[in-house]
């Protein structure tokens, strides 16, 4: 069989093919050619999920008239001009339009601010028109049709209409976080008007942008991130643990302004958040990496969402560190939508009971006897028939700590009461079910799960005695020897001090193995040859060896669990107000090592709803 040169068409299709997935990856490419030229308006208008008709228009730059054949050629750009080891713009290919005209009808119409007219040029199906001019204002317009006839055997693996349009409005939402001070607006047949007004690029402009597009409750349940190592810069916002999805579809990185979605920024998150979120939840973030671009490569992939760092430990390191001290300034904070979910589960019964008759004239107190204080149901609580642990001679042990009986006592109950109710989980009122604490503070009511809460206390008290000095070993009464690939043995042999520090002593044992001579004594009987193996894949992979550490705090997670305040035990009213107080000293505390919320917190305002007094 001869070889045979490609004809351009079959070359720009099978360009296409590698960068023009599906409608969001043209709106992707066409939006980013937009911020590139400058834009601080970009319109996106589809139908038919972005088959049909796909068009974007900016104020941008714009194109001049002797380069819109340029424009719609391959391999031309205007974005390379530093080299491709110093990329600063979001596109540089010069592949998108080419890309595009060739499986598509594709129209370009566009205007300089200088220019007294605008141009146009059409490229159908890979066949480029000619350019002849046009009136339109200053900026881009790019129109697609008929996206896929030229390659019909593509349209088969398209979804649904309703599916494409939502990967479109995904596209416009990450990159619409990266640029908050642009304004971008989503219309068509395919959805209602779907409107991002632009904002101030600062901290405060950026979480305004954050809550248009994740949603209104993240700002409140959100926590700011600003770090940086060796000339590398990580910013954005985190959620704490109790705020929280079930996939990692609300997860957005960005490196120098770039979406991408890279395996080790999800992984680095995971680990932050190991031992505060249950295995099925994840946080909601938005990270933004600024770094010298020579140091990441932007040219892995034709769609330009995978990457590669220089050093992906140092990056790696920088957002583990990054989150976990941002999770333990926060202390104690649980999610504002605890609240309105509490709210919703509550049930207001809309005409008295649901079976009046059988409980005779409610309402007037009135029985078959007659009226009398016992039976009225506007009779006052009295100590003698009030619940336990309600009644105002009862209560008052629960805020000194023990009962009071005297005037004076009752006045330095009084006192008591209003100075604990200002902490910020407030004073313990009672104790429900053996396992729910029931506090009052000075706006709100707080219902603590004890064994949660304890559970956090005992674990991070745990982790701190832990970790405060080298851990404990044991030592094996012959050695284990590990047979690696040798660049393995060198990752190991080259994290051997860190090791040292976790109880895990291993050495050199020739050219492509290691010997392990001692391993962490909390873990007890342990697979030194799994646990090796399993190191060395994670430092070839994430250059850390992070996952020892999370090993022995899972340990501690467990001896937690085990040694923390059992639910079912009654506790006195001192036990539980020292709880409370443990609580708002401990960061994380609110949440469980497990992840689940270990209080819950419900405005009096929110009550005040309730019962229909606001």
């Amino acid at each position: 069989m001869s070889i045979q040169q490609l004809s351009e068409t079959i070359i720009n299709q099978i360009a296409a093919g590698e960068v023009i997935e599906r409608p969001a990856s043209v709106v992707k490419e066409l939006v980013e050619n937009a911020l590139d030229a400058g834009a601080s308006r970009v319109e996106v208008a589809t139908a038919g999920g972005g088959l049909t008709l796909i068009r974007v228009t900016d104020n941008g730059g714009g194109i001049p008239m002797d380069q819109l054949a340029l424009a719609v050629s391959r391999h031309c750009t205007s974005k390379l001009s530093g080299g491709i080891d110093a990329i600063r713009t979001l596109g540089f290919r010069g592949e998108a339009l080419p890309s595009i005209g060739s499986v598509a009808r594709l129209c370009l119409r566009s205007r300089t601010q200088e220019a007294d007219a605008a141009a146009e040029i059409a490229v159908d199906g890979g066949r480029v028109g000619r350019v002849k001019p046009i009136a339109a204002n200053p900026g881009t317009t790019v129109e697609v049709r008929d996206l896929f006839f030229a390659t019909p055997a593509r349209l088969k693996f398209m979804k649904s209409t309703r599916t494409e349009a939502a990967a479109i409005a995904d596209v416009i939402r990450r990159v619409a976080l990266a640029f908050p001070e642009v304004r971008f607006t989503l219309s068509g047949t395919d959805r209602s008007t779907f409107d991002l007004p632009a904002v101030t690029a600062d901290g405060d402009g950026l979480l305004r942008r954050l809550g248009q597009v994740l949603s209104k409750d993240f700002p409140e349940n959100a926590l700011p991130i600003d770090a940086d190592r060796e000339g590398i810069s990580l910013t954005g916002y985190v959620s704490i643990p109790s705020f929280s999805r079930g996939n990692a579809l609300h997860q957005f990185a960005y490196i120098n302004g770039r979406p991408v979605r890279d395996k080790l920024i999800g992984s680095a998150i995971r680990s932050a958040y190991m031992d505060v979120l249950p295995r099925d939840r994840h946080a909601v973030t938005a990270l933004f990496l600024s770094l010298d671009p020579a140091l990441v490569d932007v040219n892995v992939h034709p769609a330009k969402a995978d990457v590669r760092f220089r050093d992906p430990g140092l990056v790696r390191g920088l957002i583990v560190g990054a989150i976990r001290q941002a999770l333990d300034s926060t202390g104690m904070r649980a999610a504002t939508t605890s609240g309105t979910a509490m709210l919703a589960s509550f049930r207001t019964p809309q005409n008295g009971f649901d079976n009046a008759s059988s409980y005779g004239n409610y309402g007037t107190g009135r029985y078959d006897g007659g009226w009398s204080a016992s039976s009225s149901p506007s009779r006052p609580l009295e100590e003698a028939v009030a619940p336990a642990g309600f009644a105002e001679g009862r209560q008052a042990a629960f805020d000194m700590g023990g009962a009071a009986t005297s005037a004076d006592a009752r006045a330095s109950v009084s006192e008591y009461a209003q100075d604990v109710v200002r902490h910020p989980l407030g004073a313990a009122r009672a104790q429900l079910h053996e396992n729910y604490i029931v506090a009052q503070t000075e706006d709100s009511l707080v219902i603590v799960d004890q064994h949660a809460a304890h559970e956090r206390l005992v674990y991070e008290a745990l982790k701190k005695a832990i970790h405060a000095r080298p851990l404990p070993s044991q030592m094996l009464l012959m050695p284990e020897i590990v047979n690696l690939p040798e660049e393995d043995a060198d990752r190991l042999a080259s994290h051997a001090e860190f090791f040292v520090g976790l109880g895990l002593r291993l050495e050199r044992f020739g050219p492509g193995a290691v010997a392990v001579r001692e391993t962490p004594a909390i873990l007890g009987e342990t697979d030194a040859v799994a646990l090796v193996c399993d190191l060395a894949d994670e430092i070839a992979e994430h250059d850390t060896a992070d996952s020892l550490r999370e090993r022995i705090d899972r340990i501690a997670a467990t001896m937690a669990c085990h040694g923390s305040v059992r639910s079912g035990r009654r506790l006195k009213p001192e036990e539980m107000n020292a709880l409370l107080r443990q609580m708002e000293a401990t960061p994380g505390s609110g949440t469980c090592n497990h992840g689940r919320p270990t209080y819950i917190e419900l405005k009096l305002a929110d009550i005040e709803r309730l019962f229909g007094r606001r």
